[in-house]
């Protein structure tokens, strides 16, 4: 009979591609890896890998077993989240990745009120950019990611993909801006100005200079930084404004240093996503924190993967 975990480590190594990487992914030694794929082949009587230059490939045999493999798999997952309880589990986690605004200022307040719920459960977040998460994604590392970046058409169509809910975007000034005291503002008051943004590469950075040039705007650049608090302090110290949705900037509004001011006809919107992996299955772990955040996302209700 096969052996699942030798199966398991079979399908990581038909995934990466590549010994190295399972071993690494899996705390083993590459040797460790090679003797369970040879113990595996031994005991089907099949050659499953053929290694190269580029890593290791699958023989008709092993496409094979793959096929299986998933099956088998799907299989297991369907009754491991048919009969576990979670309310009584000693122990259980997920590992979740999201990017900077969701992961800093939106999750912590929702895995916490998880955990009020379910205290034996542990939530590893790791905030990370939109690229890192479909990675981790892609590597096992991660179960389930939140993201606002932009996807392209090449990962929208390798991974599970569904909107969440559209984030407005908020032009963010200091009490020292002209624009202060402006119930609101139009794309035509933005030329010119000073902007504090992202650094160049990443996803939120790509998104507003495509955003504003495809509006016409011209923006001038007062300073870059790779996180949204030193975007903050610059932006309250009268150094510029910034674009940032409302939910980055609650505790400084209500401090009086910072102010959202909306832009006329809401034209900058991004979107929260929920992206996963379409080879993995939920665990019953991640699908409770998932019906757990349909509080916070009502469209989680439409995904059928959980």
């Amino acid at each position: 009979m096969i052996n699942l975990y030798k199966l398991e480590i079979f399908v990581y190594v038909a995934e990466q591609g590549s010994f190295s990487a399972v071993a690494e992914r899996l705390l083993m030694t590459q040797s460790g890896v090679s003797q369970h794929i040879q113990d595996l082949e031994a005991a089907l009587g099949a050659k499953l890998f053929v290694r190269g230059r580029r890593g290791a490939t699958m023989t008709p045999a092993g496409q094979r077993l793959y096929d299986y493999a998933q099956r088998i798999f799907a299989l297991v997952a369907e009754a491991e989240n048919a009969v576990t309880d979670v309310g009584r589990l000693a122990a259980g986690q997920v590992s979740l990745g999201a990017t900077p605004g969701v992961g800093v200022y939106l999750l912590p307040d929702w895995i916490q009120r998880f955990r009020q719920r379910y205290p034996k459960l542990t939530v590893l977040l790791q905030t990370k950019t939109t690229p890192e998460i479909v990675a981790d994604l892609r590597a096992g590392r991660l179960e389930i990611g939140i993201v606002e970046g932009e996807l392209d058409a090449e990962t929208e169509r390798v991974m599970g993909v569904h909107p969440l809910q559209p984030i407005e975007q908020f032009v963010i000034v200091g009490q020292a801006h002209p624009l202060w005291a402006r119930p609101s503002v139009s794309l035509r008051d933005l030329d010119g100005q000073t902007f504090i943004m992202r650094q160049p590469g990443s996803q939120s950075r790509i998104w507003l200079d495509e955003m504003l040039q495809q509006c016409g705007i011209h923006p001038r650049l007062g300073a870059e930084f790779d996180n949204v608090e030193s975007i903050k302090r610059s932006v309250a110290q009268g150094n510029g404004l910034t674009i940032l949705p409302d939910y980055a900037v609650r505790d400084e509004q209500g401090y009086g240093v910072l102010r959202v001011v909306p832009i006329d006809g809401r034209p900058l919107m991004r979107t929260v996503k929920l992206i996963w992996d379409k080879r993995r299955y939920f665990t019953p772990v991640t699908r409770s924190l998932l019906r757990h955040l349909q509080g916070c996302f009502p469209a989680l209700h439409e995904v059928e993967a959980f």
